[in-house]
């Protein structure tokens, strides 16, 4: 398969992937429902075909209806945007990103979450040795 990333797809695509993703599979029906812009129903039907032809999702029968579900990992596709948010917004600096984060007002860690991030450093450095 080809590398894909959701950052080439449409607007209405990418809010039907995060749908899908979030939900891990749906029907157009259900799809519809949680999409902003209240789109038709063969609005919706049409954009999964595009997402099925482009090779984002499959679908399966289920109880007389056709069940969306991504083909590419959500891991894989968390790496991917991730990679695309680092190189579009922060000039290519992870560095950049964990400062922003850090140094939100919005964002709340636990000393939890820290002690764990402080870990990871501490494995990264361990590992580019």
């Amino acid at each position: 398969m080809s590398k894909k990333s959701l950052s080439q797809l449409h607007p209405r695509e990418r809010q039907i992937m995060d749908i899908i993703y979030q939900v891990g599979e749906a029907a157009a029906t259900d799809i519809q429902k949680l999409l902003t812009g209240k789109p038709s129903n063969s609005t919706v039907r049409t954009k999964l075909r595009v997402l099925e032809k482009k090779g984002y999702v499959k679908k399966k029968e289920k109880n007389f209806r056709y069940i969306y579900f991504p083909t590419i990992p959500r891991e894989k596709v968390k790496l991917s945007v991730l990679k695309h948010l680092i190189n579009t917004l922060f000039d290519g600096s992870p560095e950049r990103v964990v400062a922003t984060i850090l140094n939100s007002e919005d964002i709340n860690f636990t000393n939890k979450e820290l002690d764990r991030i402080s870990s990871l450093i501490k494995q990264a450095k361990k590992e580019e040795k």
